[in-house]
This record gives structure tokens, sequence and C-alpha cells, in this order.
């Protein structure tokens, strides 16, 4: 996923371009929470997953990983966190509703509307 680091250098006012070959690494995936909290620089929390193929590798994020990003996020920020969800299938699942019902004094959920199909 990630060239080779290596230094070169440019023109004044020309930033320099690296180009990198290489064959896919297969698929990533990444889940972010973007925080504001009230008189502090905003912060980007996040994970990522990159899935290469293997066996017994998972291919994505499942709803434990994102219960773990949001109590990492909770313990950095050290205050409530409100989350506004998609309708993504994952942050519906039994398990999500239970973890959200059982840190309700810390965390409020709002789930968008579901868009229409046309």
């Amino acid at each position: 996923m990630t060239p080779p680091r290596a230094r070169t250098w440019g023109r004044v006012g020309q930033t320099p371009v690296v180009r990198v070959r290489g064959r896919g690494s297969g698929r990533v995936s990444m889940a972010a929470m973007t925080c504001y909290k009230p008189g502090e620089r905003s912060r980007l929390i996040y994970a990522i997953r990159e899935y290469r193929g293997r066996k017994d590798e998972p291919k994505g994020f499942g709803w434990r990983d994102f219960r773990d990003l949001i109590i990492r996020a909770h313990i950095q920020l050290g205050a409530p966190i409100v989350l506004v969800w998609d309708n993504l299938r994952l942050h519906l699942t039994a398990g999500m509703k239970d973890f959200v019902a059982a840190n309700a004094d810390w965390l409020t959920v709002f789930s968008c509307p579901p868009t229409p199909r046309t």
C-alpha cells in the first residue's frame, strides 16, 4: 500500500512527483470519526484494516471493531460522544444496539433517515 520511502529534491515552487509501480495489495477499509470539542482543536480518530486475501483474515470491519473505535475515542476525549450514523448494516446489528444501550450515559447515537429508492 505504501511506496518505499525516499528523499528527493525539487526546484523551489515545484513539488516533485514520485511515481510508484506495483501490484495492488488487496482491499483497504477505514473507519473514522471527526471529533469536535468546544474551545479545542478538532481531531480525527481512525482505524485501518488491510485485507490481503489470506485465509482467516477479516475482509473489513465488524461491529466489534466499531465498538472498539468508539471506546478509544471516549478514552482519548474524556467526554461524552454524540454519533451521527448512516444506515450501514453493521451500525444496526444487535450487538451494536446492545452496546449503545449499555453506554447511554456517555454515548448518544442519531441515525440518518434511510434514502428512498427511486
